[in-house]
């Protein structure tokens, strides 16, 4: 009961940040499932695949209704998600099968750098410079497996890496933003898949899993996180942004540097 409860309220923190300071899930989701899954005393084996594929899962939810939101108000680029699409998702299922097989010390160790990356991003509030122009097919197929599988190691839904990536390359941020919400859907399907592939009848897993993917702590922070990235949305017009994405960047440095210790130590 109180894991559920924790799940719950996971997945409504999250659903308030991803909607106010426009990040992925993952990037919540992945460190406190971590911290959980270790407070019930699971395997550490375990413990940082289970955390990625369930936050993937997640993500396959929370992102509909995003895309929805984006469809409705046509911001999203279709012909360039239709060139990234393909590619993103083979390297979300190679990525996400993959990892299923690498050591949790590694896994931990990655995911607790682009962590670090993640909160000198928010708290220097850099954005690149848009001076690259949109490569052809070839280029776009070579940076959605990129993407796809950076995004399905990490548990994330890509817009860390795709906005910035799309807005170098003088895309509005807007419009990059919506891109990377649609896109974020088949890297987290196809991510989810590869998890749940090699995690399949794992001799450590708990009861209540679908390889690497806790169906309780799914569905609990889905639905809970579903409804309040709205809220989160509104709030990013009322709240000093800036600001709180400072304070929340300090927060993931200090997660990051406490993960890197474990691992290290």
């Amino acid at each position: 009961m109180l894991a559920l409860a924790s799940f719950i309220a996971l997945g409504l923190i999250a659903g308030l940040l991803a909607g106010m300071l426009g990040i992925g899930g993952g990037v919540v989701i992945v460190p406190a499932l971590i911290w959980i899954f270790q407070r019930h005393n699971l395997p550490p084996e375990i413990i940082p695949h289970l955390a990625i594929g369930t936050s993937l899962a997640a993500i396959v939810f929370t992102s509909m209704s995003a895309i929805w939101a984006q469809h409705r108000r046509r911001a999203i680029d279709w012909p360039v998600v239709r060139l990234l699409a393909p590619a993103t998702l083979l390297g979300g299922f190679v990525s996400g099968y993959l990892a299923g097989f690498i050591p949790a010390s590694i896994l931990k160790g990655f995911f607790a750098v682009f962590l670090l990356l993640v909160g000198i991003q928010f708290i220097l509030d850099w954005k690149p410079a848009a001076h690259w122009r949109l490569p052809g097919r070839g280029g776009l197929w070579g940076v959605g497996l990129g993407v796809g599988s950076l995004s399905a190691l990490l548990g994330i839904g890509g817009g860390n890496i795709t906005v910035p990536f799309l807005h170098a390359c003088n895309l509005d941020l807007k419009r990059a933003i919506a891109i990377s919400t649609a896109l974020g859907f088949p890297i987290a399907l196809f991510g989810t898949a590869g998890f749940v592939l090699s995690g399949w009848g794992h001799a450590l897993l708990p009861p209540g899993t679908v390889g690497y993917v806790s169906l309780p702590a799914l569905a609990a922070i889905a639905g809970a996180a579903i409804p309040t990235a709205p809220l989160g949305v509104r709030l990013a017009h009322d709240l000093p942004v800036k600001r709180l994405k400072r304070i929340f960047g300090a927060i993931v440095l200090a997660i990051s540097l406490r993960m890197l210790w474990t691992v290290l130590m």
